[in-house]
């Protein structure tokens, strides 16, 4: 629910800085600031399956709540990616840092329910709660920027 109130605050800049800029269309010479806009809202529209995906196997193959704080991070951590586009491009460095960090935990979070799920089926070894601790104690590591 938060994405979608996320991605309309994206496209509400674009058709702010669209309406402020002369000609028609998408393609305006000459416009940074509404260049930027689009870059940055195009830049998040295509982070979000990937995003989508590791959060969505995260949560269901390991632990749901550090998944889902991961999850609210990454959502503060576009929007600070998004506005800092808009200023210089370098402000926005550290949010895409601080995003593919977040995803990478996702992701280590997805292979780890997934190693865990063939422990079981192969060796009847259950290691769920040193995993969902671990990634508990983890996850408050990721405010660390």
């Amino acid at each position: 629910m938060l994405c979608v109130f996320l991605t309309a605050f994206f496209a509400s800049k674009l058709e702010h800085e669209s309406k402020h800029c002369n000609g028609k269309g998408f393609q305006r010479p000459g416009s940074s600031a509404f260049d930027r806009v689009y870059t940055a809202n195009q830049n998040c529209g295509h982070a979000y399956p990937t995003f989508l995906a590791v959060l969505w196997c995260a949560g269901l193959l390991c632990s749901q709540a550090p998944a889902a704080f991961a999850g609210l991070m990454y959502l503060f951590v576009r929007q600070k990616y998004f506005v800092g586009y808009l200023g210089e491009r370098t402000q926005s460095t550290p949010g895409y840092l601080f995003g593919k960090r977040i995803i990478l935990f996702l992701f280590l979070m997805s292979v780890a329910g997934i190693l865990n799920y063939y422990l079981i089926f192969f060796f009847g070894s259950d290691f769920e709660m040193h995993i969902k601790t671990i990634t508990s104690a983890i996850s408050p590591l990721l405010l660390i920027p």
